[in-house]
């Protein structure tokens, strides 16, 4: 699968030039690579992106078995790769006119020493920019005849591409029965007939209730559970009835035991339904008075309840006369609410008219009270007036600023409320990654909603997905995962990307750098076969991406596999089950070893 070194995010397309591109040491932006130009060193057979494009699907199906291939005619030495020795599969011509499996190239090329690659044939050096896929050669190899991998039992000539194309319905092919928990190999021809005739595990119909069961429990369910089966009575009676009707039975069976019809009267006979009615019939002067008692304590019950309704029918009546006197009084507050703010408003308008008319009427009575003495006292009473309107000015000014003041503190406790139940929010989240966190160095993150998710990225919602952090020890590396689920980059729209991310921690000061532990990246099955899908790397100390996190807040460039797995193979796999009830499971590793003791020898 193809890995690449990239900032996951938008497309190309939909991307703004800073987000798709990150400047190195140099000013120059770090764009995607594949491994030969990121510097990352792959563990395993990890192919290239670009030999993941060429590589037909068929071709990449025969690299298993290409060692046991049985050609018609004898296969030429021109086709028989000098490194692996047997057919080339996607051939590729290097400089010197050689013709290697393009996987074989690819391993040769990275294992190479720094002063080049050597041809194992001529050890003439090899020129990666000269290297080209012979598309001829490659017409000839998928046109030659090969017989089946099943012969001499099968005796079809093929040619070389169609081959797997014909073990897929080949009669004697190898196949493992799909019952659970037989492990039975047999071949196509035979499978059908040990489906349904002599596998222990395979499914047949209940004798009784039809439905399919497992052939190695039908015993049990016939014993225990089904419904049509018929069971003895549990009361003794000697019907057999069906399992499902035994509560219906019990409505009329006459050994079930039952209480008296008059045991709420104080009767505590229990018999059996048939013999009831004899004791029913012979203790009716006995019910009778235990029916009387009951009656009596129940007409004093009567006036009990008789009295205390009276009782609570007065303190209701109490307090609906009190409640309506409450609401007399809250009337005119009411009232006088609504009109208070017109009040202001207009105390307000004439408040600045009435001070100069104020002014004006005191130089007015000082002159008149100098030229008129009889109006004297109608003077005063103008002032008594005059004083009258200032005061009741001054009390509605201060009304108003206490209402202003009222409202200044609701706005500050609103934004206290406000404050606190933001800082609530981020507890509650911090709260739920502390106890989802794992310090072992693994996570096992599970992906629900598969394919809603999958639709949005489509659809060109946000498309990355992040995992909670995780560390390699309580003093670890804080590492996170990121997943595609529509791809990112090369394997946008085909293929599910993975990547991981280093991100600041705690105790980054006291851990060696540049961060060098493996990493591996499975997508798990849950068909419990194991068959997981896993790829791994080791980091390239001289990478960016895994020196020490540069800010508190700021991630590293995140790493890992545009092309992890396609999407055919995810949602629809031969021998493994990845997305299950719309569910994706994602496991991340980092190899520990050794890292204790580096942290603790960089200590004081």
């Amino acid at each position: 699968m193809a890995a690449v070194l990239t900032e996951p995010g938008r497309p190309e397309e939909s991307r703004r030039p800073e987000e798709s591109r990150r400047p190195d040491e140099s000013g120059h932006p770090e764009e995607s690579r594949c491994p030969e130009e990121s510097g990352l060193q792959w563990e395993g057979s990890v192919r290239s992106c670009e030999e993941d494009r060429r590589l037909g699907s068929w071709e990449l199906e025969l690299t298993s078995i290409r060692h046991s291939l049985k050609f018609v005619v004898p296969l030429q030495e021109e086709f028989v790769c000098p490194l692996c020795r047997g057919v080339v599969l996607n051939p590729q011509q290097n400089s010197c006119g050689h013709i290697y499996c393009c996987g074989c190239l690819h391993q040769l090329l990275e294992s190479s020493s720094p002063s080049g690659p050597v041809c194992p044939v001529d050890g003439a050096v090899i020129t990666p920019a000269e290297v080209f896929q012979d598309n001829c050669c490659k017409r000839e190899i998928s046109s030659l005849e090969v017989y089946c991998t099943n012969s001499p039992a099968c005796t079809s000539v093929v040619t070389l591409r169609h081959l797997q194309e014909h073990r897929r319905s080949c009669q004697y092919e190898q196949l493992q029965c799909p019952n659970p928990g037989c492990g039975v190999t047999l071949q196509r021809r035979y499978l059908q007939e040990h489906l349904t005739d002599t596998c222990p595990h395979r499914t047949e119909p209940c004798p009784h209730c039809r439905q399919p069961q497992r052939l190695s429990l039908i015993q049990d369910h016939v014993q225990s559970s089904c419904p049509e089966v018929e069971v003895d009575c549990p009361d003794g009676c000697s019907l057999k009835v069906p399992r499902h009707q035994l509560t219906e039975h019990r409505q009329t069976c006459p050994h079930l035991h039952i209480h008296c019809s008059f045991k709420k009267s104080g009767c505590s006979v229990q018999d059996q339904r048939g013999r009831m009615k004899l004791h029913e019939n012979a203790a009716v002067s006995d019910h009778l008075l235990l029916v009387l008692r009951s009656n009596g304590h129940l007409e004093h019950q009567v006036d009990v309840l008789q009295e205390e309704a009276l009782l609570a029918q007065q303190e209701v009546q109490m307090e609906s006369l009190r409640l309506a006197g409450l609401q007399k009084d809250i009337r005119p507050l009411l009232q006088h609410n609504n009109s208070h703010e017109h009040i202001v408003c207009a105390a307000q308008r004439t408040l600045s008219s009435q001070e100069d008319v104020l002014s004006t009427i005191q130089r007015d009575v000082r002159q008149v009270s100098l030229g008129l003495g009889p109006g004297l006292e109608e003077l005063e009473q103008l002032r008594k007036s005059l004083d009258a309107v200032i005061q009741e000015v001054s009390e509605v000014e201060a009304l108003r600023e206490h209402l202003g003041t009222l409202e200044e503190n609701l706005k500050h406790h609103s934004g206290l409320l406000d404050l606190h139940a933001t800082q609530l929010s981020c507890n509650k989240q911090h709260l739920q990654e502390l106890e989802a966190t794992s310090y072992n160095g693994k996570l096992i993150w599970k992906i629900e909603d598969f394919r809603i998710k999958r639709e949005a990225e489509v659809k060109g919602q946000p498309p990355c997905l992040s995992s909670v952090p995780f560390h390699t020890g309580h003093c670890g590396y804080k590492i996170a995962a990121k997943a595609y689920l529509n791809g990112d980059g090369e394997g946008r729209g085909t293929h599910l990307s993975l990547y991981v991310v280093l991100m600041p921690g705690d105790f980054d000061a006291l851990l060696p750098w540049p961060f060098r532990q493996t990493v591996s990246l499975s997508v798990l099955d849950q068909s419990g076969a194991g068959n997981h899908r896993s790829l791994s790397f080791r980091p390239d100390p001289t990478s960016k991406s895994f020196q020490r996190p540069a800010a508190e807040f700021v991630s590293n460039v995140a790493v890992g596999f545009s092309c992890f797995i396609s999407l055919n193979k995810l949602e629809t796999p031969q021998n493994a089950v990845y997305v299950k009830d719309d569910t994706l499971f994602v496991k991340v590793k980092v190899d520990t070893a050794g890292l204790d003791e580096e942290v603790f020898q960089n200590m004081p």
